[in-house]
């Protein structure tokens, strides 16, 4: 029987989706994951890969490119608890994911989520510095959001399906709970590839701050998940060793600022820009 169950979407992510169901079924010390891909509107091998992958895992095809259509069917799939949200080129192994089980037996927590890696070898300098600042930010350490993986209990899976659809899914399953219900895991560690060059990172970011003005307009995002001039002003003098690398934090986050304003105007929530640097 299994004690949780997984559904990772996946459109074209043929480079990765075997890294990351290899390592899932690592470290499970006997214990069953219930599997789901769901390929959506793909255009490489992305499920054959899958199959020869991981022989158990059950993948599904679905002709729509849709991120949310796809966690839609692979919810539906599966009717197994805890759920786990897993995106298709995030690293977790099946120890990590047991790791992330276990809070969800205490009183009021509800969702989980691991620490994240984020390996920069091979990225440019103004990548890392900006990832060393982001990672630094509070909102960041604390929220469940930017993972690439969320927990959810059957009462948190619940809350989650009566949110509207949101381009930032994991920004709604984060702020869909309090401080109290969500407990990020240090027994567990995700690897978060992030983009390797600046237009790739903006890129990204365009499609986080379109995704975050959504989630603003739908009521759902917390104030204490966004980031304030005056928090990154603190880290420049608290941590004097981020001061240099702010200045490159703002330059992206303007720029994907500015990016995101055409899809905001027209009401665009639907194309998904992603880097593939990351995942080459």
């Amino acid at each position: 029987m299994a004690v949780a169950s997984v559904v990772i979407p996946a459109h074209d992510e043929a480079a990765s989706i075997g890294r990351t169901l290899r390592a899932l079924r690592t470290g499970l010390g006997g214990h069953e994951l219930d599997i789901v891909v769901v390929c959506n509107g793909c255009s490489d091998d992305t499920a054959e890969v899958a199959r020869r992958a991981d022989p158990r895992a059950r993948v599904l095809e679905i002709a729509q490119p849709s991120k949310n259509e796809a966690v839609r069917v692979g919810n539906a799939a599966t009717d197994v608890f805890p759920r786990v949200h897993l995106d298709a080129d995030i690293e977790l192994e099946g120890s990590a994911v047991l790791a992330l089980l276990a809070p969800l037996d205490d009183a009021g927590v509800l969702a989980t989520a691991p620490l994240r890696s984020v390996p920069r070898a091979g990225c440019s300098r103004w990548v890392r510095w900006y990832y060393d600042v982001w990672e630094a930010l509070p909102n960041v350490e604390s929220g469940l959001f930017g993972r690439g993986v969320v927990v959810l209990s059957r009462e948190a899976q619940a809350r989650v399906a009566a949110q509207a659809e949101m381009m930032n899914d994991d920004l709604g399953m984060s702020d869909a709970f309090s401080a109290a219900e969500r407990r990020v895991v240090t027994g567990a560690v995700a690897v978060v590839r992030p983009p390797r060059t600046v237009p790739d990172l903006v890129r990204r970011r365009i499609r986080v701050a379109t995704g975050n003005t959504q989630a603003a307009r739908l009521g759902v995002r917390r104030p204490a998940s966004r980031t304030r001039v005056r928090t990154l002003a603190g880290l420049a003098v608290t941590r004097p060793g981020l001061a240099l690398r702010v200045p490159v934090f703002l330059g992206v986050y303007v720029a994907a600022a500015l990016g995101a304003r055409r899809a905001v105007r027209a009401g665009d929530f639907q194309t998904w820009q992603r880097d593939e640097s990351s995942r080459t």
